[in-house]
């Protein structure tokens, strides 16, 4: 029997673009449901009760939440396509301790940085680029997290790149400045297809993150 697979998503979300990409990896077909926040489908609330968010992936009928948790299930099951986690167990854990420090983070700064006003913005962009130094210090000069391809904490932090231009150009500062190994980490990231592919166009993300901003009455 084939796999059915669904996929609950919403196109800006850095962390739907996770499950995307891994997905796009692998090579495994899926049917994809874009959710409307403001009025999440039955089905949505159905598959994730506890949180009622985006992404879920619904495989054969059953549900599967949390981007990262979604990501390393993909990468179980499919173990045998383009593994994301290393074999060796030590290797597997720092990896996954990076992704659940890029989770904790980008949960700390997002809504501060493009929602934020006078000094919570502020500081808000200073968290960022404090977390981003980080990342470029465990990058080091390897071509990807994962070494000479693409693993498991690429697919965690690249999306959040997509949001890059958003986040300079409502808070007036240069991450490339800052951070010169990332940004050429993430471009090397963007020649794979299954990175371009799964990530919208930088300036649709400002556009969408505008329009969010009014519809829930920020300024």
């Amino acid at each position: 029997m084939e796999d059915k697979l669904v996929l609950l998503d919403l196109w800006p979300s850095a962390f739907a673009m996770r499950v995307r990409i891994a997905l796009a990896e692998k090579g495994i077909k899926y049917e994809s449901k874009e959710e409307d926040l403001f009025d999440k489908s039955p089905l949505l609330l159905e598959m994730n009760p506890v949180h009622k968010k985006v992404p879920v992936l619904i495989h054969n009928g059953k549900s599967i939440c949390e981007s990262l948790i979604i990501v390393e299930y993909i990468d179980e099951v499919w173990h045998d396509k383009s593994p994301l986690l290393p074999s060796d167990p030590y290797q597997r854990s720092q990896a996954k301790f990076w992704a659940d420090y890029t989770d904790k983070k980008i949960s700390s700064f997002r809504r501060k940085l493009w929602a934020g006003k006078g000094e919570e913005h502020e500081a808000a962009k200073k968290e960022l680029i404090e977390y981003l130094k980080t990342m470029e210090g465990e990058l080091g000069d390897k071509h990807f997290f994962g070494g000479e391809r693409i693993g498991f904490v690429d697919v965690a932090l690249v999306p959040i790149t997509s949001w890059f231009y958003t986040y300079e150009t409502l808070g007036n500062f240069s991450i490339e400045a800052e951070c010169p190994k990332l940004i050429a980490w993430s471009k090397r990231c963007l020649e794979k297809e299954s990175v371009a592919k799964s990530l919208p166009h930088p300036h649709k993300i400002y556009e969408a993150a505008l329009w969010f901003k009014k519809k829930l009455g920020i300024e």
